[in-house]
């Protein structure tokens, strides 16, 4: 097939398509695309991301090859891939120049207003469908200034946090919500990534101009996971001029992050501090509640019914991230509508067997003294002193507390592990760090930062 052969067809799919998904759709997740070349009754069309790919293929791969198939009869299955971004492309029409490059608007230099190198928007991943506790709450308000304000608000605002916690889903809301409220604003989401694939790819094609441009003609730059481009010194050098231009500019940049600024190795230090400039939010560990009102969410929009005492066993027992939170409730959801089985927390142990088996590591009373002795800053052996001056009393019974929590074990075996203390004594401690919970924020953090180090 000549290469006008393979633009013709694809500009007839998208046509076919329009009319069929709607023209918001083919210009979020069909337009990305392009067909790489028919290999017998094979069409191989190329994706920009793994991400596209596999949403398209779930969700858009049938009606793709309907519509293939009515332009062509001989084609009777679609092939969709991620090209190597580093391999050499396959010059065909739609692959002459590099992409950055093909989507400039002609007369003004400026993109589309999703720039054609961002990721596709995840429609579910809204402000609305994102639920606000504690450990996310400050991350969640500054996501929503930047979103709602017609000036920039914190530049940039830097989100981070471990995987899984919610900074993809704050990115895709901003930028959903800044569509929904000025759709003339030009966004580039990518991750950092993408963003020294491009790089590279320019340099390749002796067209870093054209990269420049379009980078920093953008309204809003969203970059997530910064620290991809920790160590590669070239791809810093080249964020670090587009940063600043667009700050110069009054463009907002939000950029997300497993790390703080300050903790991101192999970052430049220059970069750090610009990183730093503008709101640094965090997005801690989920607690119980938080976990239990994400389940509860979700459920609300599930096709069973799932009893509370379900959502609260799996909101205890799967502590490590939202993800995997959110892929419990899938299985048991599956599970109760292909096999037909009620939905009670032993079938849901069952279902969640594995993922229980990693949760439920075993914790010991010395992994609990060793990890809240050095983050109080005292000796182990204090743990089973008799000094009782307070710098060592109360880690001491946080530790207890902690040891009553995470383990199985009985007071007055822990009272053993603490120097031979007395189940009284034990009783004592917890009962005292419940209240300090509840009155001392600061003893509250502490305990709720060292659960999650025990439990990860």
């Amino acid at each position: 097939m000549h290469s006008i052969d393979v633009e013709s067809l694809w500009k007839a799919v998208s046509r076919s398509l329009r009319s069929d998904v709607g023209a918001t759709t083919v210009e979020t997740w069909i337009a990305p695309m392009c067909i790489d070349r028919l290999d017998g009754e094979v069409l191989y069309i190329k994706a920009p991301s793994m991400f596209l790919r596999d949403w398209v293929q779930n969700n858009y791969a049938d009606k793709i090859l309907r519509c293939c198939t009515r332009e062509n009869a001989s084609i009777k299955e679609i092939e969709i891939f991620v090209q190597d971004p580093f391999s050499v492309p396959q010059i065909t029409s739609v692959e002459m120049v590099p992409d950055y490059v093909t989507h400039m608007h002609q007369d003004s230099g400026r993109t589309d207003e999703q720039s054609s190198f961002s990721i596709p928007l995840d429609p579910k991943l809204t402000f609305d469908s994102f639920v606000v506790g504690k450990p996310n709450e400050l991350a969640y308000a500054a996501a929503l200034r930047v979103a709602e304000s017609d000036k920039v608000a914190f530049n940039p605002l830097f989100l981070y946090g471990s995987v899984g916690l919610g900074k993809t889903h704050l990115m895709n809301a901003i930028a959903w919500s800044i569509k929904s409220r000025s759709p003339e604003r030009n966004i580039a989401y990518l991750s950092a990534e993408k963003f020294m694939y491009q790089f590279v790819k320019a340099v390749r094609y002796k067209d870093t101009m054209a990269f420049k441009d379009q980078f920093r003609s953008v309204d809003v730059l969203m970059i997530d996971d910064i620290q991809f481009i920790c160590g590669k010194d070239s791809t810093q050098e080249e964020f670090f001029h587009t940063f600043n231009a667009l700050v110069d500019n009054k463009r907002q940049v939000v950029v997300s992050a497993d790390k703080s600024p300050s903790d991101l190795d192999g970052m430049e230090e220059r970069l750090k501090s610009r990183l730093g400039w503008g709101l640094v939010a965090d997005i801690h560990p989920t607690t119980y509640e938080l976990r239990l009102g994400i389940l509860q969410s979700k459920v609300a929009l599930s096709p069973i019914e799932i009893p509370d005492k379900v959502l609260e066993f799996v909101a205890h027992k799967i502590t490590s991230n939202v993800r995997e939170l959110e892929g419990a409730l899938n299985r048991i959801t599956a599970s109760a509508l292909l096999v037909g089985r009620e939905v009670t927390v032993d079938s849901a142990r069952e279902v969640l067997s594995d993922l229980l088996r990693v949760s439920e590591k075993k914790i010991t009373v010395e992994d609990i003294q060793k990890k809240v002795a050095a983050h109080y800053s005292i000796k182990l052996s204090d743990m089973s002193s008799s000094r009782r001056v307070r710098q060592i009393t109360l880690p001491r019974q946080v530790a207890m507390y902690l040891a009553k929590k995470l383990t199985t074990l009985s007071l007055p075996e822990i009272g053993k592990n603490f120097g031979g203390r007395d189940h009284t004594t034990v009783l004592h401690a917890v009962k005292r760090i419940e209240e300090a919970i509840r009155s001392n924020d600061s003893i509250s953090e502490d305990v709720r930062l060292l659960t999650h180090v025990m439990e990860k």
